[in-house]
This record gives C-alpha cells, sequence and structure tokens, in this order.
C-alpha cells in the first residue's frame, strides 16, 4: 500500500472578522457573473454574525479532535490544513507541506455527498495548489465519500435523537444544500443524500421523514433541487412540531445558522409551528473515528466499511466522476461553506 506521511484537512473557509467579508466573497465569485448588489445582499449574512463565519473555527476543533485521535489509536501522522477561499489558503499550505519534507497526503475534504462543487472542484484545487507550489510539491490523495460509513450514521443518528428528546412525536425533515439540477444529473448527490437519510431514520426506528433543500442561490429561471425548507414550512401545518437535521452539512457554519437558525426559525415562529434543529456531526466522537478509520483504511490497515444499498465508494475518483455542469453556476458565498 501507498506510504502516507501526512494527512491534510481540506475545507471551504470563510471570514473571521468583518474587514474580511468583501475580499472573502470576492475570492469565492471571481470569474463569476454576480451582481455587486447580490454580493452585499450575502455580506450582510456575514455582517448579522459580527462578519465572522464558524467554520474556521469549526475545522480547527475538528483537527483537535483529530490529532487526538490519531495519537491515541495512530496511525501517528502531521495533521495540515487548507482552504479553498480563505486563509489559510491550500496553495499556502501545500507550500508548507513541502517545506516540512511531506511527500504524500492523505486528504479529508469536509464536505459529505458526491457533486461538482463537494467533490471534483476539490480535486482542481489540489492539482491548481500543486501546480502553484511547483516542484517537489506532495502527491495528495483524496479519501473516499463516507456517506453510507457506519460511523457517520451512528454520529448523525445521535445528533438527531437528541433533537427528537426535545419534541417527542416531531416530524423528521433533513435537509442539505440544493444544487443545480444540471449539477445533480451528472453526479450521486441525491441517491447518496437519500441513502443517508434512509439509514438514520432506520438506526432511529423511524418509518417516516423527509429529504428537503436549502441555500439555494441561482436565478429564478434556473431549476435547482426542491423543495426549499421555507417553502415546506409555510405548507406544515400550524402547531406541528418538526426537527430539521441538516444532513448535508459537517457542521454548523453560515448555512445552517442564518439560512436554518435564523430564516427558517422565524417562519416556523410566525407559522406557530415548534421546530428543533438537529446538530451537524461536527466534532462527535464517532465522527472523528470515522475520520481515522478512512485514514487507516487507506493505508491498508483495515477494510473499508459500508452498510446499506450501496458498497463503500471508490478509493480513487473515477476521471469523469462528478464533471462540472455545461453552465457554471454562480452561488451566493455562504451557501457554500460545505
Amino acid at each position: 500500500m501507498p506510504d502516507y506521511d501526512a494527512v491534510l484537512v481540506l475545507s471551504f473557509g470563510g471570514p473571521e472578522k468583518p474587514d474580511d467579508v468583501m475580499p472573502f466573497l470576492e475570492n469565492v465569485l471571481r470569474g463569476r457573473n454576480v451582481p455587486r448588489e447580490r454580493m452585499l445582499e450575502v455580506a450582510e449574512h456575514y455582517h448579522h454574525f459580527d462578519g465572522k463565519s464558524p467554520i474556521n473555527d469549526h475545522a480547527r476543533a475538528l483537527i483537535a479532535e483529530l490529532e487526538h485521535e490519531l495519537a491515541e489509536y495512530g496511525p501517528r501522522l502531521p495533521i495540515y490544513w487548507g482552504n479553498r477561499n480563505w486563509h489559510p489558503f491550500l496553495a499556502e499550505t501545500v507550500r508548507q507541506m513541502r517545506a516540512d519534507g511531506v511527500r504524500r497526503a492523505l486528504a479529508f475534504v469536509t464536505s459529505i455527498f458526491s457533486s461538482y462543487s463537494g467533490c471534483r472542484q476539490y480535486l482542481e484545487d489540489i492539482e491548481r495548489a500543486r501546480a502553484e507550489v511547483g516542484e517537489g510539491a506532495p502527491e495528495i490523495h483524496k479519501l473516499r465519500k463516507f456517506y453510507n460509513h457506519p460511523l457517520f450514521i451512528e454520529a448523525q443518528a445521535d445528533r438527531i435523537r437528541t433533537a427528537l428528546e426535545q419534541l417527542p412525536g416531531a416530524e423528521l425533515i433533513y435537509t442539505a444544500h440544493s444544487i443545480p439540477m444540471a449539477m445533480a444529473e451528472t453526479s450521486d448527490y441525491v441517491k447518496q443524500l437519500e441513502e443517508s437519510c434512509r439509514l438514520v431514520a432506520e438506526m432511529l426506528g423511524l418509518a417516516k421523514w423527509r429529504l428537503v433543500y436549502q441555500s439555494r442561490s441561482g436565478p429564478p429561471s434556473q431549476p435547482w433541487l426542491e423543495p426549499d425548507i421555507g417553502d415546506v414550512l409555510r405548507d406544515t401545518a400550524t402547531d406541528a412540531r418538526v426537527v430539521v437535521a441538516p444532513i448535508g452539512f459537517v457542521s454548523d457554519h453560515m448555512e445552517v445558522l442564518y439560512d436554518l437558525d435564523t430564516e427558517a426559525q422565524a417562519i416556523a415562529a410566525e407559522r406557530g409551528i415548534r421546530m428543533a434543529r438537529a446538530g451537524t456531526v461536527g466534532e462527535h466522537p464517532k465522527f472523528i473515528a470515522m475520520i481515522r478509520e478512512l485514514i487507516a483504511e487507506r493505508m491498508g490497515l483495515c477494510v473499508p466499511r459500508a452498510i446499506g444499498k450501496y458498497p463503500a465508494a471508490q478509493d480513487v475518483c473515477r476521471a469523469d466522476c462528478c464533471p462540472a455542469p455545461a453552465r457554471r453556476v454562480a452561488p451566493a458565498a455562504h451557501a457554500s461553506e460545505r
């Protein structure tokens, strides 16, 4: 099996103070035809939280837990952290890895499901960063998708179980990031989502659940995955009880805090609906153990595990997996923190 000497945690990145917001959004939207007014509108979402996205703090917390996990159970590998759109930028991290003598690294991407923006684009980010660093840049191999790994399912089930205890008998509504239909049609995004939802509900002993979407940001003329969580809540009976579980996201970042905890909660309150929001897997011990297992698996130290209808995802993505849609989409910045 290949010999690896480091782990790279690869994420989206986000602003950490008000002065970061506009430069961050300009990074996200560079080369995309997004009106300035729309950028300012998205900036207000960040300023609602004092100009700081929690995504970087979540990455730091995940890395700290993973360091403890690897130190205790192995393999003992140093962990690096790089982002697509904000400090620490991926190219800066790859340059540091080269300086430290790293030759081969495994990348854990903080995106659960297959799509262009959640899979293929990160592979492109890696190759672009390696090209920028140049000679001596380490090889970086992305870890497989884990939507049906038993430890991911158990961690998500624990989070939802806690929320259901707050509202016994509530309806379970899963949410995930909406993407353009053109992107969904070239990936297994929906299939994987539905399987994760089914597996978690089965573990919880629930026969009924719904999968809906959030954070749509494209023009009205462009079809995206539906229904939207806001529309679903508006159609839900007054005095209903719902638990909303953002299964499509690893951490409680801007999409969760603004689109669910702020906007969706406001709709629910207006309708007289009691709504509890389940936590994301975040730094759940089983999720951290799963990352360690994915690392060990790629190093030949354990066998791949998956449950449900589909086998474990391939170690190496096919060359044609999750291609960019013919017409690139310009999403709102906070709607891509995944």
